[in-house]
């Protein structure tokens, strides 16, 4: 099995799965607990602490390990909201046409020319700073890319015999849409789908660093950026770590897309 598997993408198999499992078994495998301080300020690595200390004395293998939760959770819920709302919309505006594609689309344009960090900063100096509206604001954002994407793709397949012929059975739009229109956009959509979820990552990260993402105590990879960016002067590489992992992160995700987005285009082709 593990033969078939490009070296790339088992790499990135193998480095996805790790973040996965530190976030889902964060609270067993944490040497310490998440907001605990248990040493002084910025300490090396040591036998006691893996990677040292954080800016107050927290265990920064902890942190990293519950940010490692966080990150990935917030980031995987705004990834399935933007695509089911994006997907969703673009593929009704397609299906549709006419007014109800000129509405959707204007009104998509009209939030894509506002920055996309711009507009989450004011919206959420406005809000209450939660998990939940940092969900929402991430999704509903994100979701514009998804739109146009979905959109293009379902233009094309909409006008193919396949779907003529499903018309001419009686089927229902809802039926062309989920039935038709999507099996034969999944390959687009999961390359997408990979670039978004490493989008949310990098975005929630800025929004951390800039203090309107998950506030302290919680930890996230962003806010621990900013949390120790001042040791950087002293050649502390506190900050470093936790944007290492972001790094770390966005690539393996990449190199799992790529692969899966391969596999299923060839897929399609021998069938063909």
């Amino acid at each position: 099995m593990f033969k078939r598997i490009p070296l790339s993408a088992l790499i990135g198999i193998i480095a996805t799965s790790t973040f996965v499992f530190m976030a889902v078994f964060a609270p067993w495998i944490a040497p310490y607990p998440m907001a605990e301080i248990v040493g002084g300020t910025w300490e090396p690595s040591s036998a006691k602490f893996l990677l040292g200390t954080d800016n107050l004395g927290r265990d920064l293998l902890s942190r990293m390990i519950f940010g490692a939760r966080t990150t990935l959770t917030i980031a995987a819920l705004a990834t399935a909201l933007s695509f089911t709302l994006g997907a969703t919309l673009g593929f009704t505006a397609a299906v549709f046409g006419g007014w109800v594609d000129q509405v959707m689309s204007r009104g998509i344009d009209l939030l894509m020319a506002i920055p996309t960090l711009i507009f989450a900063l004011v919206v959420l100096s406005v809000l209450p700073t939660t998990i939940t509206t940092l969900i929402l604001v991430m999704g509903v954002l994100d979701s514009t890319r998804v739109y146009r994407l979905s959109r293009a793709v379902a233009v094309d397949i909409n006008v193919m015999d396949f779907v003529e012929a499903a018309r001419l059975r009686g089927e229902g739009r809802i039926w062309i849409i989920f039935r038709e229109i999507l099996p034969n956009a999944l390959s687009p959509l999961v390359a997408e789908l990979g670039l978004r979820f490493i989008f949310a990552v990098l975005f929630l990260s800025a929004l951390s660093f800039l203090g309107l993402g998950v506030q302290p105590p919680e930890a996230d990879w962003g806010g621990m950026v900013k949390e120790n960016k001042d040791g950087i002067i002293f050649g502390i590489p506190a900050a470093l770590i936790p944007a290492a992992a972001i790094a770390v992160l966005a690539i393996s995700v990449n190199l799992v897309a790529d692969w899966i987005l391969n596999r299923t285009t060839d897929l399609k082709g021998g069938r063909g």
